[in-house]
């Protein structure tokens, strides 16, 4: 595929980002990015559950109490751009730690999905957001019982309480300046 002009270049770039944003909010729950990567207007479709934009946000902001933990890893995506309107593929690769209740198969299990999201994206006043997002779902895998990773790593302990595991909150906040140590 060839790119006709710089403004093409940009667009495809602002998709990206927006992706981008869009999983490192669902990852934090944060409301406020989440808003900025969907028009209020939208809707999605994850299979489970699907809605408007207002029905999104109350199911990912808080988030369900069983999964205690995220990381949504964005892979290539594949954009088609026609005027204001776009239609991206971007596969995904989402792990989640899974809190099972108490019981013989209950505790804490680590579990991975991987997918792709198709998502239709309008440009309005200059900005990229999605307009709908549909989850398709490739393979799920269920890793087991979580391992407590809270004081290190492969056996080495952690050099500090900002790393994953051992900070109260998540440290990225405070090297991004959105909140202070």
């Amino acid at each position: 595929m060839k790119l006709t002009s710089l403004s093409e270049l940009l667009d495809r770039e602002m998709i990206r980002d927006c992706v981008a944003r869009l999983a490192r909010g669902e990852d934090r729950r944060d409301a406020d990015l989440l808003k900025a990567c969907y028009w209020p207007d939208s809707a999605f479709d994850y299979g489970m559950y699907s809605g408007t934009f207002p029905d999104y946000l109350a199911w990912v902001v808080p988030g369900a109490e069983a999964i205690t933990n995220t990381q949504h890893v964005i892979a290539q995506t594949v954009i088609e751009l026609d005027g204001d309107k776009a239609r991206a593929e971007s596969h995904v690769v989402s792990y989640h730690r899974v809190d099972m209740g108490p019981g013989e198969n209950g505790g804490e299990r680590d579990t991975c999905i991987g997918g792709r999201y198709l998502d239709k994206l309008e440009k309005r006043d200059g900005e990229w957001r999605i307009a709908h997002r549909t989850m398709l779902y490739d393979w799920f895998q269920d890793w087991g019982e979580a391992v407590d990773w809270s004081q290190g790593v492969m056996g080495y302990p952690f050099t500090g309480p900002h790393y994953t595991g051992t900070a109260k909150g998540d440290w990225s906040e405070v090297f991004f300046g959105k909140r202070s140590a």
